[in-house]
């Protein structure tokens, strides 16, 4: 296990010695199908933006034959960003990859993302297709779209609950047939961080070819385990990572894009792993997301929650006035939060209250912050939230009161 760094990492440092992993962003194609995440052609234009200006590696633009909307969406993506490689998901048949390349092929940097389910319960009761045919048939698409394009991605969709034998025989067979990445989804959130990293690993010990593509790995949160399963597939060896802004999603949502980045950046001591990601902008996307879906972020969201990097607690507060690091491993400024927020409430302490007064440009003596501390109280008690002109006006109520 790595050294627990008890410093804050310096961003944007020399990372030469950190393995490289990639960001593939599918908040416009996996993400968008979250209920209520859909998105008109405008918006998904700025999101577009939104993940270019972020530094991701690929953005998946959709799923070009899935509708009008989408193939135009993936078309003018590709045709008016730079930046990142844009890719359009497929199914491993003709009609779907020809479409997908017809949308991509203006694309300064395409890659076209053809997937087939591979576990036995979505061969037996969705495809109705023994493991030589799925077998054949992926070898096939991938094949088609290697023709059209050098930069191929494989989805053995719900990987994790296909039996390993099996899945090293596919895996072996699209790589050899050409793809260059290899995604290994855990469909329906099933593994564990423990099944998830054995995965990675059985592939790379056991499949012959696996050096010749990148192992990818794409979570989703029924367990709410995305996160942690994602990183313990980079942890095993994977080189690409799966993940939506908001980690928006079907059903619990995909990993957290800005949880993964900001877990290999602050331990990065024990993930030897950076991204190219610029993480000060991950905030503004995260709210840019927000007000396009209406899909709020939970106060206590780590990273872009609102209560990411609050602290109400007098023990917490008086830490963080002495030292930041004592009760922060990251700075707000580095995900794109202004600064961390002392929140005044019935759990705060004097040396908070002490501190907001400063800031409102009242200077108090120690007397008297003792004496105004217990009105405080008192109004904390009643009161949920307390503003800045809660406090000011108390304040000010309490020196009156005082010069009478």
């Amino acid at each position: 296990m790595g050294r627990i760094s008890t410093t804050l990492p310096v961003l944007g440092g020399e990372m030469s010695d950190k393995r490289m992993i990639k960001i593939f962003d599918t908040t416009l194609r996996d993400g968008e199908q979250s209920p209520g995440g859909s998105m008109n052609h405008e918006e998904k234009m700025q999101m577009a933006q939104a993940l270019v200006d972020l530094g991701v590696d690929v953005i998946e633009a959709g799923f070009p034959i899935a509708s009008p909307d989408d193939f135009r969406a993936v078309k003018e993506i590709s045709e008016n960003f730079q930046g990142a490689e844009i890719a359009g998901l497929c199914r491993c048949n003709d009609q779907d990859i020809d479409r997908a390349w017809e949308a991509l092929q203006h694309a300064d940097a395409p890659r076209i993302h053809v997937f087939l389910a591979t576990s036995a319960i979505h061969r037996e009761f969705k495809l109705n297709m023994s493991t030589e045919e799925i077998i054949e048939n992926a070898v096939e698409g991938v094949k088609r779209a290697k023709g059209y394009c050098d930069n191929v991605e494989f989805s053995t969709e719900d990987a994790v609950r296909t039996e390993m034998d099996f899945l090293c025989r596919v895996v072996e067979a699209v790589i050899e047939a050409g793809a260059t990445t290899v995604n290994i989804p855990d469909t329906v959130g099933y593994a564990t961080p423990a099944h998830m990293g054995d995965v990675i690993k059985e592939l790379i010990d056991r499949v012959p070819n696996a050096g010749d593509a990148v192992l990818s790995v794409h979570c989703h949160n029924d367990l709410g385990l995305a996160v942690a399963n994602s990183l313990a597939g980079v942890e095993a060896g994977a080189g690409q990572i799966e993940c939506t802004i908001n980690g928006i999603g079907e059903r619990a949502g995909n990993c957290s894009l800005e949880e993964v980045v900001m877990a290999m950046r602050t331990r990065s001591d024990f993930y030897s792993c950076d991204t190219r990601i610029n993480s000060q902008l991950l905030v503004p996307t995260s709210q840019l997301l927000t007000r396009i879906t209406g899909l709020e972020v939970q106060r206590n969201k780590a990273i872009v929650g609102r209560n990411a990097f609050a602290h109400e607690a007098g023990i917490h507060q008086d830490g963080m006035l002495k030292e930041p690091t004592t009760y922060e491993i990251m700075r707000p400024e580095d995900v794109g939060f202004d600064k961390t927020d002392l929140v005044l409430g019935k759990h705060s302490g004097r040396a908070a209250l002490a501190d907001r007064a400063r800031s409102l440009g009242f200077d108090l003596d120690d007397d008297q912050i003792r004496s105004l501390f217990k009105q405080f109280k008192i109004l904390a008690d009643n009161q949920k939230e307390i503003t800045d002109a809660d406090i000011a006006a108390l304040i000010e109520r309490h020196l009156a009161s005082a010069e009478s």
